[in-house]
């Protein structure tokens, strides 16, 4: 069941992640798999919100660059917090590849390194996917 602490990180990771949005924020709206089959918000490429069958996500990607020649391909890194809905939490760092493949099409892979805060807290390493569109 989904427990207060989570709510609390939740919204904590939430806030923190608006207030490094600018304004004018590009916004990318898709689904795919990181906890479980799920819809992926993405705004002005930096903060990443993912809700899916299996839990939560919120990650801010502090680190972007350029893999390809006309930057159609790039990498990110990043940090946040996810929660599942048997009520674990605990914080992330993705590292991931995107590549957009068509214009305003995007698709992203990534490997999460995580650890576990409640419950056995242990060390974990989770992936992800998926397809978004860009407006």
């Amino acid at each position: 069941m989904f427990n207060k602490r989570s709510l609390v990180l939740l919204v904590s990771l939430f806030s923190v992640g608006l207030t490094t949005m600018p304004a004018a924020a590009s916004v990318k709206v898709g689904m795919g798999v990181d906890y479980g089959l799920g819809v992926n918000l993405k705004f002005d490429d930096s903060v990443n919100v993912f809700a899916g069958n299996d839990g939560f996500a919120l990650d801010y990607h502090f680190a972007k660059g350029g893999l390809s020649s006309d930057g159609s391909v790039g990498y990110f890194v990043g940090f946040g917090g996810w929660t599942d809905w048997d009520d674990d939490f605990g914080v992330r760092m993705p590292l991931g590849l995107d590549w957009n493949f068509a214009s305003n099409w995007n698709l992203t892979g990534q490997l999460n390194p995580t650890f576990q805060i409640q419950d056995k807290s242990k060390f974990k390493l989770d992936a992800g996917f998926g397809v978004s569109y860009a407006f």
